[in-house]
């Protein structure tokens, strides 16, 4: 049988096109509509949200990298701050809810406008109250959505002070506070190294100078990226990519030194009333820059870090210079330790020009050999020792300066510092004279910054090892090491190593108790070898009254371990001996008083009779014991010893340690034998107004024990750090206590005891606490071990 054939209905299919057809045209109409009312009815709304959104759709900066010391200390940081700004409007889209909220925070704003003025003005003391009362009340009138509520930047502690109030404890996008956060750069030691940590610009906080500049790229991390999302009905900020830190920079510096090499520096600018001065302070074997400092005067007087001279200062050298010229000139084998020159009168006529030793108003020092030549910084014997080696041929002597380094790119990470320049004749045989080669080989014709001469002596120092001046170790982030920065050797030998120590030796005889040029930098204390330096300043083409003085040097100079530079720049007559070894030494003397480790074994009572026991001060017997028990010393307590009486004293005095209280007795107790803490506590709980004079224990009361108590009773206090048997007018009262048996002790003894006990306060300050645990009576009290 033959199946009907299927009919497709075309007919409905057509309908069903249709409706489908009008539907769209329906919901294209709706878009259409829709678009066109948000692009006419809503464009100001719409307009407003897109310029917020653009506006606040921004980097998030990243935080600032520290400064560190090198031990760790914080040199520089960024603080949060922040600016206050108020937005008036609201970003509802629907007039109503618009209203509503106008609505909402003026009636805020009104009912608590007085308490916000004054409580902002408690929190920021110079901010301007009719302004900012003006700035909440017509914001809307003036038709900015960005107004500053004041034209500071404040702390983060003031902006959550200011948070805890009525009307800005509300919601940020609710009332229109909108708080921008900036990041200051502090500087925790003030002043300190100013010019070599360097700072940013206070309106956009980049970086302008030091190794903030250097290293900025590092501090500075990544930035993040954020905007304006709506999320429901609110709008919020949203973080698209999270800032990333910069980096820690961890510098040589030791700020200690530093502080102290800052002072003493000025102490002797303001006294020889100079223009400006510098100090180095360098590490022999690694190069690191322990300090630094560069000190300029200014008009009102003061010294202050006004730019790196230390790095960027170009003048002449001066005599600092001969010892390279004499290393060059050893080195080539043109002169050695026993060539000697004839000074004469101490002037030479050098092609026309005067040339002149300090001695020359004397007579002369004759003739010289080379360590002598040094000693006596004689310019006549440098100079014609190195014309008469090098005058046929001067680039040869210029040649062996820039071989042993003097002229080496130290590339040092503070923005401008300048390379040293020694000019060969060949550059330009018009500008060389037949007195340049002597005149240079005594530190005129050369600029040459502080930082590459020290570098030279620290080359010297170090055995001919030539290490560049190091000011940063490493970059961290947080505790791991990104980057390290090791020392950087420029030259294994800068000569020969038996030239190196010959240059020692002469450096050596330069500071000599009473001769020398740098006599003035002699310490008792350990040997200090170094040369000073004295150029006169030239000045449009001239010499000017001006002076360029220098002392550098190293020590100790049996086993050098570190190596400094100090220079002085000052009007009138100036000498590098007289002015800059005194602040090389002070420096010096205590730096290596910083590390000294003495031993006091020797100092010990080898007697036979020597006992373990250490004295012991009368006072608070509960205290006294938390310390015997912290040292582990065996005690015994009296029987009558017991919680309510916490006063009492070692009744065996030295030959043991047996814990007993005072006799009960009424009125006035005595105190002679006490600590001042257990002295004044104990005194003042009964109601007595206590006067002391003196320091260390006490050793007479001005009333007896057992005076009567009454109001307004002043007992005065004689304080002493002596026995109390060398106390001829100690009362009778005291016989008692402890230091009573002491009497019959031998002179060296009772010195000991009183240092033991001066050296136990810091180990019963401690035990007080634990004290007053034990006893109600025992609240501040101080027993002494």
């Amino acid at each position: 049988m033959k199946k009907p054939k299927y009919k497709f209905p075309s007919q409905k299919v057509g309908i069903r096109h249709r409706i489908l057809l009008i539907l769209m045209i329906l919901v294209g109409i709706a878009i259409f509509t829709k678009a066109a009312y948000i692009m006419f009815v809503e464009k100001d709304y719409w307009l407003t949200v897109a310029a917020k959104i653009e506006k606040d759709a921004k980097s998030i900066p990243a935080p600032r990298g520290n400064i560190l010391s090198a031990d760790g200390q914080m040199l520089a940081a960024s603080l949060p701050e922040y600016r206050l700004y108020y937005d008036p409007f609201s970003y509802e889209k629907d007039s109503a809810r618009r209203e509503k909220d106008y609505a909402f925070r003026d009636s805020v704003l009104h009912a608590g406008m007085d308490s916000i003025v004054t409580e902002m003005k408690k929190i920021i003391p110079e901010i301007d109250t009719i302004r900012l009362r003006r700035l909440l009340t017509e914001g809307r009138k003036r038709g900015s959505r960005c107004l500053s509520l004041h034209h500071r930047r404040i702390s983060y502690i003031q902006l959550q002070e200011i948070k805890q109030l009525p009307f800005f404890r509300l919601s940020n996008k609710r009332i229109g506070f909108n708080p921008e956060e900036f990041r200051r750069r502090k500087n925790p030691f003030g002043q300190l190294a100013s010019r070599t940590l360097g700072r940013l610009r206070p309106e956009n906080d980049s970086a302008q100078s030091g190794l903030e500049l250097a290293f900025d790229s590092v501090l500075t991390g990544k930035p993040g990226v954020g905007h304006l999302g709506r999320v429901g009905n609110r709008w919020v900020d949203v973080v698209d990519t999270l800032p990333v830190p910069g980096c820690d920079v961890v510098t040589t510096l030791d700020m200690k030194v530093q502080d102290f090499v800052e002072k003493t520096l000025r102490e002797q600018l303001s006294s020889i009333d100079a223009i400006a001065g510098m100090c180095i302070l360098m590490e022999v074997k690694t190069g690191d820059v322990k300090a630094i400092s560069s000190l300029s005067k200014t008009a009102n007087g003061n010294y202050q870090e006004l730019e790196p001279r230390a790095v960027t200062n170009m003048m002449e050298p001066g005599s600092v210079f001969k010892p390279m010229s004499f290393m060059v000139a050893m080195e080539d084998g043109k002169i050695n330790m026993n060539t000697t020159f004839d000074t004469g009168n101490g002037v030479r006529m050098i092609h026309g020009s005067r040339m002149s030793d300090v001695s020359w108003r004397k007579g002369g020092d004759g003739v010289l050999s080379v360590p002598e030549i040094i000693k006596k910084s004689s310019n006549v014997g440098t100079s014609m020792l190195i014309y008469n080696a090098y005058h046929d041929d001067p680039d040869k002597f210029v040649e062996g300066i820039h071989r042993i380094g003097v002229t080496e790119d130290l590339k040092i990470p503070i923005p401008g510092y300048q390379t040293p320049k020694v000019k060969f004749r060949r550059d330009d045989p018009s500008k060389w004279y037949g007195t340049t080669l002597p005149w240079m080989s005594i530190g005129y014709e050369t600029q040459i910054p502080p930082i590459s001469t020290l570098t030279f002596y620290n080359g010297v120092a170090n055995g001919g090892r030539l290490v560049a001046p190091r000011f940063v170790t490493s970059i961290r982030r947080g505790n791991e090491v990104v980057q390290e920065y090791p020392t950087v050797v420029l030259r294994e030998q800068m000569c020969r190593p038996e030239v190196v120590r010959n240059i020692q030796i002469c450096l050596e005889g330069v500071v000599g108790k009473n001769s020398g040029t740098g006599k003035d930098a002699y310490s008792r204390e350990f040997p200090i070898a170094g040369k000073t330096g004295t150029a006169q300043i030239h000045e449009g083409g001239r010499r000017s009254d001006r002076y360029f003085v220098s002392f550098a040097g190293y020590f100790p100079a049996d086993a050098p371990r570190y190596s400094m530079i100090v220079c002085i720049e000052k009007g009138g007559v100036a000498y590098g001996g007289a002015h800059c070894g005194p602040v090389f030494k002070s420096v010096a003397e205590m730096v290596m008083a910083r590390s000294l480790k003495r031993d006091y074994s020797a100092a010990a009572d080898s007697s036979e009779n020597r006992t373990a026991v250490p004295p012991m001060l009368a006072g608070n017997i509960h205290a006294l014991q938390t310390v015997l028990d912290n040292f582990k010393l065996p005690y015994q307590k009296s029987p009558l010893a017991s919680a309510e009486n916490a006063w009492g004293f070692n009744s065996a005095g030295m030959t043991g340690i047996v814990i007993t209280p005072e006799e009960a007795q009424e009125g006035l107790p005595s105190v002679v034998g006490y600590g001042l803490r257990d002295a004044v506590f104990r005194l003042e709980r009964l109601g007595v107004k206590v006067r002391t004079t003196g320091v260390g224990r006490v050793v007479r009361q001005s009333h007896d024990a057992g005076t009567p108590i009454k109001k307004g009773l002043v007992v005065k206090l004689e304080l002493s750090t002596q026995p109390l048997s060398e106390k001829k007018k100690a009362k009778p009262a005291e016989a008692h206590h402890p230091d009573s048996t002491r009497k019959t002790q031998p002179a060296a003894d009772q010195q000991t005891t009183t240092n033991s006990n001066q050296t136990a306060d810091v180990h019963q300050a401690s035990a007080s606490k634990s004290a007053e645990k034990r006893t109600p009576q025992t609240t501040t009290t101080k027993a002494k071990v």
